[in-house]
């Protein structure tokens, strides 16, 4: 290039003295890249170790100031949701009173600094009301600005600054219980046996009562009667027809080989009479039975087999009665509830069991203790001796020797008679007596 074309200040490059960074320009040196120049104490200086600790200190300044203001903020928010104090309106029963707490307490940390403000749990009580447990019942009661804070949601709840809160006693709470159904036996006040004839007028049913009892104290308190026992009723009659002389005879323990002779006296002399027979000789002679219904005389049942029915549990005593029924009505062909136990045992106990199988229990005025064989002349005077208007005489056409009985039969009939009495049925008797 030409030299006439260079500005004046241009020089070669080997001929420029560059501008240091320490301010200074020595010619002919070459620039470089390094700081080995400067001095050491220089700020510039990135190896200079003052220059290092004042970054230190400047990060130190900054992380100070950054912890000064979250710690504040911090504080600040401490104060405002934990630490600041506030005021709530108490009422425990005994008038209202401003308690003094903190920001965001909760129900049960109230009640825990007070005391709960004197109010205390309701008590577990036995079914009779009775104390079990001074604090075992319900939890004291809440409410805060009006709604009610169940004991589960204490934790949970915050009072708010300025609510009006209540604090109750608990409630009272009875023990859990089992129910228990007791069976009431009927009554049998209205069973009169006084008469003798006996006749069933109401079964009796059981009633059923209501009782509780404590799953914790064990103590048992009568609810009352679920369902009403009904009154067994037996009424007891001792027939007496006015203006009217009647006697009936009856004989027991039959048929056997003594009744067909026993029924020629009866058929002969024109009576009637009534047969108490066991269902099991009704078996054994079913055409004596038939002759007896044939000729107009009543049958009724004297049990199946003769036991004493006192004797037999309800089971057993039921089985008799209806089996000597049944038999009974095989035989003959008539189905009747008139009944004469063995015996004449039929207590309360046996109407409890087995009264409803029946109609009537018929016992006798007169017995003649022909089933002892006294003689025909001893079984004649015991009628004669006790006869009376509306009487019901005992024999026997069964059961062993009947000889005498059929003997003394058609006297016992014609002095009767004589006397001015008629025969009737049992039926017949209790029809005329209007009972």
């Amino acid at each position: 290039m030409d030299d006439s074309l260079r500005p004046p200040s241009f020089q070669p490059a080997g001929d420029v003295e560059e501008l240091s960074f320490g301010g200074s320009v020595r010619p002919g040196r070459t620039p470089r890249s390094s700081f080995d120049d400067f001095d050491a104490g220089n700020g510039d200086n990135p190896n200079n170790p003052k220059r290092s600790h004042l970054w230190v200190r400047v990060v130190v300044g900054l992380v100070t100031a950054a912890l000064l203001a979250s710690g504040g903020g911090w504080t600040w928010w401490m104060w405002d949701t934990r630490w600041r104090p506030i005021d709530v309106t108490v009422d425990s029963g005994t008038g209202a009173e401003t308690v003094r707490t903190h920001v965001g307490v909760t129900v049960d940390v109230l009640l825990e600094r007070n005391g709960s403000f004197g109010r205390m749990p309701g008590r577990l009580l036995a079914i009779d009301g009775s104390e079990l447990k001074a604090d075992g019942g319900g939890s004291v009661k809440v409410t805060v600005d009006g709604t009610d804070v169940p004991h589960g949601l204490w934790s949970d709840t915050v009072v708010p600054e300025h609510a009006a809160v209540t604090v109750a006693n608990g409630d009272d709470v009875t023990e859990e219980h089992t129910v228990r159904h007791d069976t009431v036996a009927f009554g049998t006040d209205d069973v009169d046996l006084t008469g003798v004839i006996q006749r069933f007028r109401q079964a009796g049913r059981n009633g059923e009562r209501e009782v509780w009892v404590g799953k914790e104290s064990g103590i048992e308190v009568d609810k009352g009667l679920t369902e009403q026992p009904v009154e067994m009723i037996v009424e007891s009659v001792t027939p007496r027809p006015a203006g009217r002389k009647v006697i009936a005879l009856t004989f027991d323990d039959g048929p056997s080989q003594y009744s067909a002779p026993v029924l020629d006296v009866l058929k002969e002399k024109k009576v009637k009479a009534t047969f108490f027979d066991l269902g099991e000789q009704s078996l054994a002679w079913p055409d004596a039975e038939k002759r007896m219904v044939a000729e107009g005389h009543q049958v009724a049942s004297h049990s199946n087999t003769h036991p004493n029915m006192p004797d037999l549990d309800a089971d057993a005593l039921r089985a008799e009665i209806t089996d000597g029924f049944a038999n009974l009505k095989a035989a003959s062909g008539v189905e009747t509830t008139a009944f004469r136990s063995p015996y004449g045992a039929f207590g309360v106990k046996q109407w409890e069991a087995a009264g409803d199988l029946i109609g009537m229990n018929v016992l006798w005025d007169i017995d003649t203790r022909d089933w002892s064989m006294p003689g025909a002349n001893a079984i004649h005077d015991a009628v004669m001796k006790d006869a009376h208007n509306g009487a019901i005489v005992l024999m026997h056409d069964g059961g062993g020797d009947r000889s005498q009985t059929v003997e003394a039969l058609p006297r016992i009939i014609d002095d009767l008679r004589k006397q001015g009495y008629e025969f009737v049925t049992i039926d017949q008797l209790i029809k005329l007596s209007g009972k």
